[in-house]
């Protein structure tokens, strides 16, 4: 679409009230007994249906578009396409209307009308950028209005003779301040005294538009000359207007497209149809007048649907008339004939100055009420806090001096015509926005989501925002996608500048509909070997000394579930409340802070051992529960701060079980068929450090507990070979070395042996450097123990039932095996972990065991499986 669109100077979109101009003036908030204080009758009264709604959202659609562009656009397209486009316009309209109506009556509306709406809906990101776009709209319709208005004034008094007005650049940029700086005076006075005109202003127009209809009818055939401003070459000088003939009526009722008089542009389909466009916008005026409403959720659909409904029937009415009586060519080339065939022609002036006056009025009070809406909600932090001063009044008078610099600055460039598709679109990029709004509330399904004004579906919502789209790119495609980007531009910015909000965000409510209902689809009877991974319960006791396992275990999650688990000791019978609902608010800062994936899960209970049975029992949802326990180390180490932040109110704990119930847990955990990782040394586990310079994770998948039942191919070295490998395809552990260490004694084929597990390897896709160690002295000290008894037990794909009676010098010599195989120490080591022994008096032995085994090794998780996770199948 050519830039110039034709009277775009006049256009009509988002006047009155289009950003809530006859609201009641914004208030910062004050104390009851000041409130108190103030007299009753200083608090504007309410208004009624018709003066709040009605009246306001009238005079946004009509303003000068039934005045001067009504036969601009019949003489373009006919009679025809002209209800054709009537029809595709309000019914795009509408759509918006149902959902300006929808979320109006599902609550109160605050300065800001579509801003506060969409914010509040969508969250402050997005209705953030709105707001700013529709700030800048309403600026620039404001200009567009003054404009207008000087460019009505000079056409009637600009005639070159002695009383006329000078014409020219500079004399009509003199013209548009002193009109802007009227309006300005108005708004910093107050917006209730535009309130108290807009009845007046009505009734201007109302009775303009009666002299209208009745010219029509009264006024006999009348010739009339063609403006003089027009191209010379053109032909002919006068045209007729008919009064009522078929002859007339059958001429006008096919499109004939000419070249537009005031801009030398072809017209098309298409640029016709953007130019009556606006004149069908501004209809959100009655919803931004809320709070000043005796009753909204009345008042807001009836006022807006009536005025919606009574535009289109005059507009339609119109068409018809000016098809009847005018002449094709009086169409075209008088753009301004309605004056001409009036019964007295300085009514139609009247209305249009006064129509236009109003609207660059209101254009800039609803600029500033958006300006300050933005401004008390901290959107773009200090930039626009002046913004946020008002009078004693409450009048916004920072914000009004700022939208007057902003509309000053748009008059320098003098005919807007290149900018007021812009401007449109802007006002159809709300609209879309507030049809979004309804949408995702609607979707998200919310129980406080229940708007008295139920005639709308999401159908409707998705058929606002497609009209919206198709008409944005339909005006201008170029603008269309510059303002999306725009839109874009500023939702990023505000994402980095806002602070959080409160007001509660509908993408929290989406997702939570969305996961519920896929959830549910999660069948955990189709669970599959090749499907799985890892969904981990960390236990964790004292936070600020754990961040180094927390992020480890963040690592080899591999996108599974995880769950920060912590058991508070407690009985709830005789406590006052809950003491965990204060605690989440700090773990969930801490997930923050480490920027991990992970969900926190707390519990009250009488011991560890049954707080972790709850945990195990009750975490996750559906599919999603856990099937690894990682427990913390039972151990003499002292606790160590890792937290730099001390803003993290993350408590300390202390150590609030013993080493019988510490065995109690992982034998509880075995039994509920949940895989278990013992983590040592991980308070000294540093993960930047770890990941620099060469980078090892060694794996010994051999029970180093039972040397007399030692296999490569049971569940649980299996499984500790996963979680190695998962870990290794981890993008920060991707240049780790895996080096598996293959434990064999004298008299076995070593290179057999290890040509076995290449082969398994292989299958199971995994990459790794297999290490043989000789472990004979080890061995022997084993069977020194055990007087020689004969040792060649494989158990494959079976659970060792016990630990073995191994000697403390057995232990250590193993110790010192594992410590001595690599110059270059890894940063973690995979160990398998053996089941707790069956009798529980072993259980102190058991820990015993595992610390020795243990010692010294640095960061180490002792893993034991229970559940197949490896195929070599697709």
């Amino acid at each position: 679409m050519s830039e110039r669109t034709p009277l775009l100077h006049y256009r009509l979109s988002a006047s009155v009230n289009e950003s809530g101009e006859h609201r009641r003036d914004e208030h910062e908030p004050r104390s009851p007994a000041t409130v108190r204080g103030r007299s009753a009758a200083r608090q504007p009264p309410k208004l009624n249906t018709f003066f709040g709604v009605v009246i306001p959202t009238l005079l946004s659609m009509f303003s000068v578009v039934v005045f001067l562009r009504i036969g601009f656009v019949v003489g373009q397209c006919g009679l025809y396409q002209t209800i054709v486009m009537l029809l595709v316009a309000y019914f795009i309209i509408s759509m918006t209307v149902l959902s300006v109506c929808a979320i109006s009556t599902n609550g109160a509306l605050d300065a800001g009308g579509a801003y506060y709406m969409i914010s509040r809906a969508l969250g402050p990101e997005f209705g953030g950028s709105i707001g700013i776009m529709f700030f800048l709209a309403n600026v620039c319709g404001s200009a567009l209005y003054v404009l207008g208005l000087v460019e009505a004034i000079l056409t009637t008094f600009g005639i070159s003779d002695g009383s006329a007005l000078p014409t020219g650049y500079w004399w009509s940029l003199l013209y548009g301040t002193v009109i802007l700086l009227l309006c300005v005076l108005v708004c910093l006075i107050g917006a209730h005294i535009y309130a108290k005109a807009t009845f007046l202003i009505f009734i201007i127009v109302m009775v303009v538009l009666g002299t209208i209809f009745i010219s029509f009818f009264a006024v006999p055939f009348r010739t009339v000359q063609l403006p003089s401003h027009r191209n010379a070459s053109l032909s002919p000088t006068s045209a007729n207007f008919t009064g009522f003939k078929l002859d007339t009526l059958l001429g006008n009722v096919q499109a004939d497209y000419v070249v537009d008089y005031t801009t030398g542009v072809m017209m098309s389909f298409a640029t016709v149809f953007a130019v009556m466009f606006n004149g069908c916008t501004g209809i959100m005026a009655g919803s931004n007048m809320s709070g000043d409403l005796k009753n909204p959720s009345y008042s807001i659909p009836r006022g807006t649907i009536t005025a919606v409904i009574f535009t289109f029937v005059i507009y339609n009415l119109l068409s018809i008339l000016i098809s009847c009586t005018c002449d094709r060519i009086l169409l075209q080339q008088d753009y301004g004939f309605l004056t001409d065939i009036n019964v007295w022609h300085p009514f139609v002036t009247i209305g249009v100055y006064s129509s236009t006056l109003s609207a660059a009025m209101s254009n800039l009070i609803g600029a500033s009420r958006i300006l300050f809406a933005l401004a008390k909600d901290n959107l773009l932090g200090r930039f626009l806090s002046p913004a946020k001063h008002t009078s004693a009044s409450g009048n916004p008078w920072v914000s009004v001096l700022i939208s007057w610099v902003f509309v000053q600055l748009v008059l320098f460039s003098g005919k807007l015509n290149t900018i007021a598709s812009i401007v449109t679109i802007f006002f159809l990029l709300v609209y879309a926005a507030v049809d979004l709004a309804c949408l995702a509330l609607e979707w998200a399904s919310a129980p406080n989501f229940r708007p008295t004004f139920r005639y709308f579906t999401w159908h409707t919502c998705v058929l606002g925002i497609v009209g919206c789209a198709v008409m944005m790119f339909l005006i201008n495609a170029i603008y269309a996608s510059a303002s999306i980007a725009f839109m874009l531009l500023l939702l990023l910015l505000i994402h980095y500048l806002s602070p959080v909000s409160s007001w509660g965000c509908i993408s929290q409510a989406l997702i939570f509909h969305q996961v519920r209902k896929y959830l549910l689809m999660l069948d955990v009877r189709k669970d599959h070997v090749k499907f799985w991974r890892p969904q981990v319960l960390l236990m964790v006791s004292n936070p600020r000394c754990s961040v180094g396992l927390i992020t480890f275990i963040n690592d080899i999650k591999k996108s599974g579930l995880y769950v920060l688990g912590h058991v508070q000791l407690g009985d709830l019978d005789v406590l006052p409340s809950d003491p965990l609902q204060s605690q989440y608010d700090s773990w969930l800062s801490l997930v923050d802070h480490l920027n991990i994936k992970a969900f926190v899960n707390l519990t009250l209970a009488d011991s560890v051992r049954h707080g972790v049975q709850h945990l195990l029992f009750i975490s996750g949802l559906g599919g999603m529960r856990p099937n690894t326990l990682v427990l913390g180390f039972y151990d003499d180490i002292p606790p160590q701060d890792q937290l730099q932040d001390s803003s993290l109110s993350i408590f300390w704990g202390g150590k609030s079980m013993g080493p019988q119930e510490y065995v109690c847990v992982i034998a509880d955990a075995v039994k509920m068929l949940k895989n278990v990782a013992l983590a040592r040394y991980f308070g000294q586990f540093d993960r930047t450090q770890a990941l620099q310079g060469p980078l090892f994770v060694d794996v010994w998948p051999v029970n180093l507990l039972r040397p007399d039942s030692a296999a490569y191919v049971d569940t649980c070295s299996l499984f500790l070979l996963q979680l190695a490998c998962i870990l290794n395809m981890t993008r920060a552990w991707q240049k780790a070395k895996l080096r598996l260490f293959l434990c064999v004694e004298e008299g076995r084929s070593l290179k057999g042996t290890e040509q076995k597990l290449k082969h398994l390897l292989k299958e199971l896709r995994m990459k790794a450097e297999i290490s043989t160690v000789p472990w004979d002295s080890q061995v022997a000290l084993h069977w020194h123990e055990e007087g020689g008894v004969e040792a060649d037990k494989v158990f494959v794909n079976s659970f060792p039932s016990n630990t073995s009676r191994v000697s403390d010098e057995y232990l250590q010599a193993v110790n010192k095996l594992i410590l001595d195989q690599t110059l270059r120490p890894p940063a973690v080591r995979f160990l398998y972990l053996p089941r707790p022994p069956a009798d529980t008096s072993r259980y102190h032995d058991y820990l015993n065991q595992l610390e020795l085994l243990t010692r010294n090794l640095g960061p180490t998780l002792l893993i034991h499986g229970v559940t197949p996770v490896i195929t070599t199948d697709l």
